[in-house]
């Protein structure tokens, strides 16, 4: 089984003085059924100082210890609200890039994705708690869960998936093995048989 390094959420918790990093069982769930052994990425890996230097830093150091050969960007949080969270994804990516390993980006790490890329977000309405059917190369009916949009598709890629209201809901990089969802696949309460085939695909058996 192919392992898998996925991102995690930062929930801020000042009653108690705590940065905790948190990842939603369900994501392990829906990676174990399509074949894979998830391992969370601490967001602690690194300290930047004021001026955007890193004081400190151990990821290169737990990429090579746990060699991932696939990574997904998790749901959860914005852009720009943790920057720990943003820079751990932003390395993750630049590994994938240059190891050529496949990723996939759910919400949050479509956009994370994208904005990687040079995409910029805009806000969005009527896409939290509700559900959407999908047109484009690929049609079904999926859950929605998030408040900011592609504004458009960023260089390098195509849009895969569109709601009804014309956002993208889907990306993939024209030449990396890399693809965005904007739903959530692990919170469906039985998984679609079409999203643990289109990952199988997207990181292979």
């Amino acid at each position: 089984m192919k392992v898998v390094a996925v991102s995690q959420r930062v929930d801020v918790l000042p009653e108690r003085g705590e940065n905790r990093d948190a990842l939603d069982q369900c994501l392990v769930s829906f990676l174990l059924a399509a074949g894979f052994i998830p391992v969370p990425v601490p967001n602690g890996l690194h300290l930047r100082t004021l001026d955007g230097g890193v004081t400190q830093d151990a990821l290169d150091g737990w990429l090579n210890a746990v060699s991932p050969q696939a990574i997904v960007l998790s749901g959860g949080n914005d852009i720009g609200q943790c920057s720990a969270r943003d820079l751990t994804e932003g390395r993750l990516l630049d590994h994938a890039r240059s190891h050529n390993l496949p990723v996939l980006g759910i919400c949050r790490g479509m956009q994370m994705m994208a904005h990687s890329e040079g995409g910029e977000l805009k806000p969005v309405t009527g896409h939290v708690r509700t559900r959407h059917t999908l047109s484009g190369q690929i049609v079904a009916e999926v859950n929605s869960y998030h408040s900011f949009a592609l504004a458009g598709c960023p260089e390098g890629f195509e849009v895969l998936a569109r709601s009804e209201d014309g956002e993208i809901e889907a990306i993939r990089h024209l030449s990396r093995p890399w693809e965005g969802w904007m739903w959530h696949p692990e919170r469906e309460a039985v998984f679609a048989s079409h999203d643990v085939h289109r990952l199988k695909q997207l990181f292979g058996d």
